[in-house]
């Protein structure tokens, strides 16, 4: 039976992981921005040219950021789960408990992201993170067959089989369309109050069963593991053979994508048993865009420890370390911008301005954060999640 024995060594501060969570959030609010807050609104293009130019922006920023981005913070989030552990272990200290209190936080600040922003995903990761508390101490083996099972996509294998043997089966549908129409009226029509009532009776349900239904859950369970190993085999510190590791992962990963790339295009369109299209759909996309964020996080890493962009990344960081700050800041603002309640901006602007005032949005973000970093050691939210975290410590 194994049992859990911490490094022994210390976990300081690693600031690529900053820099890479830096680079997720920006890309999710890239992502926000031009979707209005999850509102799928738009205006008419002035012109044939503007049409072209906008769907130029969102197939771009979603080929490149969509599920990328999530899935780098989701694996930076098993990442610090395993460092707050093993340091916590090194004390003599089983900070399981602790962690299930943490997430019952992040569940709160996930309610109140939801009152602004009915897309939030801080609820939906405390409830993954109490799903992996079970495998902080399993044995390294167990956590990787677990995370290749979930990497496989289970749910959508089992429909994949549902649909060759009967064509007639249908996607697995939840009821989510339905809890959507609900915000969607609050948020082109109401007041604040409104959108904040639909996001909690309606933003939270659309949520958990979008998540289900597109595999977007296991995933994120997946991806947690994922961060979890990396954190134990220490692979973001330059020590060892980690950089020649890093290396090997970029090429295996983009090998990879070259392989699945034109298979997500392609294979889905090949059979009309619409279950069956749309899981391997859901499957080959998860797996293109593992391989994309694996060529990020090692791209980075490389470029960080062994070139002089260490200089401009490292500027990165401190957007990194007010990633929760960043997050909640950007549902506040982007729901004044967005919808009926604010500015209802949803009227007037398309792909490209909404895409470039996300990056306005993001530049004075990132100047808050050094800013405010200069003074505190974390950001508003985040000194209050750890306050909180161990309060009666």
């Amino acid at each position: 039976m194994y049992k859990y024995t911490h490094s022994g060594k210390p976990n300081t501060r690693i600031d690529v992981a900053d820099i890479l969570r830096g680079i997720a959030i920006g890309g999710i609010i890239l992502i926000h921005f031009i979707e209005h807050m999850n509102f799928y609104s738009f205006p008419e293009p002035s012109s044939e040219f503007w049409a072209k130019i906008n769907q130029a922006v969102w197939d771009s920023t979603f080929f490149l950021l969509a599920g990328k981005m999530y899935a780098i913070f989701a694996m930076l989030f098993g990442l610090s789960f395993y460092i707050q552990h093993d340091n916590q272990a090194q004390k003599g200290i089983d900070f399981r408990p602790r962690f299930v209190w943490r997430m019952v936080l992040l569940m709160l600040f996930g309610l109140f992201d939801l009152m602004f922003y009915n897309g939030d995903i801080l609820f939906l990761y405390a409830v993954c993170g109490l799903l992996v508390i079970p495998f902080i101490r399993a044995s390294d083996k167990v956590i990787l067959w677990a995370a290749s099972i979930l990497m496989l996509q289970p749910v959508e294998l089992v429909y994949i089989i549902m649909g060759l043997i009967d064509p007639a089966t249908q996607p697995m549908d939840l009821g989510s369309g339905a809890y959507w129409m609900q915000v969607y009226e609050a948020t082109g029509n109401g007041s604040i109050l409104d959108v904040a009532a639909a996001g909690i009776k309606y933003g939270l349900p659309i949520n958990f069963l979008w998540a289900i239904e597109n595999g977007r859950m296991t995933q994120t369970v997946c991806f947690f593991l994922f961060g979890m190993l990396l954190g134990r085999k220490r692979l973001f510190y330059n020590e060892g053979n980690n950089l020649a590791r890093w290396k090997n992962i970029f090429i295996i990963s983009l090998v990879g994508f070259i392989v699945i790339l034109p298979m997500y295009y392609i294979l889905p369109g090949m059979t009309e048993a619409r279950c069956v299209s749309h899981s391997l759909n859901v499957m080959l996309n998860m797996w293109k865009n593992f391989c994309m964020m694996m060529m990020i996080v090692s791209g980075v890493t490389l470029l960080y420890y062994k070139t002089s962009a260490k200089d401009w990344l490292i500027r990165i960081a401190p957007y990194g370390r007010m990633s929760l700050t960043n997050y909640l800041t950007q549902s506040i603002f982007g729901g004044l911008l967005f919808y009926n309640w604010g500015f209802g901006l949803f009227r007037h602007c398309g792909h490209t301005a909404s895409f470039l005032m996300g990056a306005c949005f993001i530049v004075i973000q990132f100047m808050f954060c050094q800013w405010w970093l200069k003074n505190h050691k974390r950001g508003p939210f985040e000194q209050l999640w750890y306050k909180a975290t161990w309060i009666r410590s």
